[in-house]
């Protein structure tokens, strides 16, 4: 049998559906518009069936639906943020997000008359902290404050506990506490260095805390005074507050402080976002003040009298040095002094400047002014003669001199010469023609001096002393007070009367401040001093050659003063002392007081011991060689020539 190929064999007919016999009622007639439906075909062997879908519409909708719902929700919560509570949201924003601190201003220096530092700022940090980073929330631990404080509290010499409370406030949502003000970079140093180790080991291992993350710092200045205790007393110091807490410091405040800025950036962690944009008002520096002082003449002061009080065993000295012409103050001298740049170390008692706030009885130099008014009142002249007893009664006292000694016959001249308080009274009871004019007369001269009142310095803390009205003397200051007892002074007014002298008669404010360089360079001179005519210029220069006596004549009381190749023109002093514990009179203040070169003046020189215990407490014998150390200094360093002229030799006693 012969096998016929697929391609050619013949196709197999499938039969089709039978035809349905047509009956005579079925048939279609002709002309009809209808067709009998015909029955599907069954499905061919081998062919797919196909599965109808259910139609996607409705599922649709219901995603649509879902979704639209959702959209409108977060429409309605967007319009609830920006619409209703956009500022409320926006400041909680701002309080999380910003941080605003101040910048210091760089406080001015001072300097004194040729530049030389006195005081001046450098660098230093304001360690700060951010409370809410130490919670448990940022940390994750209860006790991250105590853990901060206990590494903090030795870098910084505080107290642990205060620290904890400072990183624990009572207000939880407090972003800013300052925890030690104008530090080394060397404490922040350390801090940062912590910081960093334990920011280190935190990365590394996950149960290590940087408890120290929210610690920062703000870049402020620290006050330094670079010479110690040199002028301490001018310059006062600065507290804790960056505010001046006496002398010039606190006198000048103002002009020194300069104007604080602010900035206020983004931060996270405690640390500054650099991406996002920050505010920032730039600080405004200080003026840098010049003062009259020298700082080489304040320091030969400074040493003389701290030498000269330790020796005495006294309770305090004072030396001050001024222009005479144009009443600029070259040195103004304490001791015992502090050193501003340690005031734990200060006692309490030696902080200020004494110098001007203390208030004290004179004593006899303060005889140059009744003898001022005797001249120019023209009642008496150098030559006239003075017959002085041992004792003199007047009122209800019993006068007398420092020494015992028989009947001088003094000249004027002498009187000042020898200092005799019996002598001094005689002159001054010729200024009028009963007690009471002549107690009037010379409260007047003694208010045309400055006692009484305030110097012109406006220094913290300086006293105007205390004059009182003529009609107010008792008995025993009518007699007391033209030799210096019985009215008080500070010591700047006791060497600006001799200043007046040296200055022809014409009293010139004392001047500090020489005047004040600001930010931008400029240079701004101090006002000038005032000027007042005190006495005559004839009266003036008769008083200098009176002085010369006191030092030149062998009679006189200043010898120790002299200067080789200087005509040197002083006065001594050595007054009875109000204990200022008790009130009561205890010990003496000591002193001496002059201009040289006498026939020419440039300086001034005033000396003052309170309360000399060991040694000799007159003041020709303690004063007077301080006198001489520091005039001598003065004059070399200002370069000031003697005059050559020989002294006036007034006759000091007569036959």
């Amino acid at each position: 049998m012969t096998e016929v190929s697929d391609r050619e064999a013949p196709r197999r007919r499938v039969p089709g559906p039978a035809k349905p016999a047509r009956s005579g009622g079925a048939q279609r007639r002709p002309g009809s518009g209808s067709r009998p439906a015909r029955r599907p075909a069954p499905p061919r062997a081998g062919a797919v069936r196909l599965i109808r879908l259910g139609s996607p519409r409705p599922r649709l909708r219901m995603v649509s639906l879902a979704l639209t719902l959702v959209l409108l929700a977060f429409v309605v919560r967007l319009l609830q943020v920006q619409g209703v509570d956009a500022s409320t949201y926006a400041a909680k924003a701002e309080k999380n997000r910003y941080v605003g601190y101040t910048l210091a201003a760089v406080r001015g220096g001072i300097t004194d008359r040729n530049g030389v530092a006195l005081a001046t700022s450098v660098d230093a940090y304001d360690i700060t902290a951010d409370p809410t980073l130490f919670s448990r929330e940022q940390l994750k631990i209860d006790d991250g404050p105590e853990q901060a404080a206990a590494l903090l509290a030795p870098i910084l010499n505080q107290d642990q506990a205060a620290i904890v409370k400072k990183l624990r406030p009572a207000n939880k949502n407090l972003r800013y506490t300052l925890l030690a003000s104008r530090q080394t970079p060397q404490v922040w140093k350390q801090i940062k260095d912590l910081k960093t180790a334990l920011a280190t080991k935190s990365e590394s291992d996950k149960s290590t805390v940087n408890v120290l993350a929210g610690v920062l710092s703000v870049a402020s200045s620290k006050r330094v005074y670079p010479n110690g205790d040199l002028a301490a007393g001018i310059l006062g110091w600065v507290n804790s507050d960056g505010k001046g807490g006496g002398g010039v410091e606190q006198q000048l405040n103002k002009e020194l402080e300069g104007k604080d800025g602010e900035i206020r950036y983004a931060q996270s962690g405690g640390r500054q976002v650099p991406t996002v944009g920050s505010t920032e008002t730039p600080a405004v520096p200080g003026s840098d003040v010049e003062l009259t002082i020298d700082r080489d003449i304040q320091w030969a002061a400074q040493n003389a009298i701290s030498q000269q009080v330790a020796k005495s065993k006294a309770d305090r000295g004072y030396v001050i040095v001024q222009d005479t012409t144009t009443g600029e103050i070259l040195a103004m001298a304490n001791a015992p002094g502090f050193d501003p740049n340690d005031l734990s170390e200060a006692s309490a008692a030696n902080l200020g400047n004494a110098a001007v706030q203390d208030a004290y009885e004179p004593g006899s130099t303060a005889k140059v002014i009744s003898m001022a008014a005797v001249l120019e009142e023209e009642v008496a002249a150098p030559g006239t003669h003075v017959v002085v007893p041992n004792r003199l009664h007047r009122g209800d006292r019993l006068f007398k001199d420092d020494i015992d000694h028989p009947t001088w016959y003094l000249t004027l001249n002498g009187v000042l010469a020898k200092s005799s308080n019996i002598g001094t009274i005689l002159a001054t009871g010729q200024l009028g023609k009963t007690q009471k004019q002549s107690n009037q007369v010379l409260y007047n001269y003694l208010r045309k001096f400055g006692f009484g009142s305030y110097t012109g310095l406006g220094y913290p803390g300086e006293t105007p002393g205390i004059l009182a009205a003529p009609g107010t003397w008792s008995t025993s200051q009518q007699y007391t007070i033209p030799f210096g007892q019985g009215v008080s002074i500070n010591a700047m007014q006791a060497a600006s009367v001799y200043s007046t002298i040296a200055n022809g008669g014409v009293r010139v404010d004392p001047k500090l401040v020489r005047g004040t360089t600001g930010p931008d360079g400029q240079f701004t001179a101090a006002s000038k001093p005032k000027k007042t005519r005190v006495i005559s210029e004839k009266t003036a220069k008769t008083l200098a050659q009176m002085l010369e006596s006191v030092v030149d004549d062998k009679e006189g009381t200043g010898t120790k003063a002299r200067i080789p190749g200087y005509r040197v023109a002083g006065k001594t002093g050595t007054a009875n002392r109000v204990d200022p514990a008790t009130g009561r009179y205890r010990g003496y203040t000591s002193s001496f007081a002059g201009f040289a070169p006498a026939d020419k003046p440039r300086v001034t020189v005033y000396c003052a011991i309170q309360n000399a215990t060991a040694g000799n407490y007159f003041g020709g014998q303690i004063c007077g060689p301080i006198y001489k150390k520091v005039m001598e200094f003065a004059l070399k360093t200002l370069q000031v020539p003697p005059t050559g002229a020989k002294p006036a030799k007034l006759p000091v006693a007569y036959n």
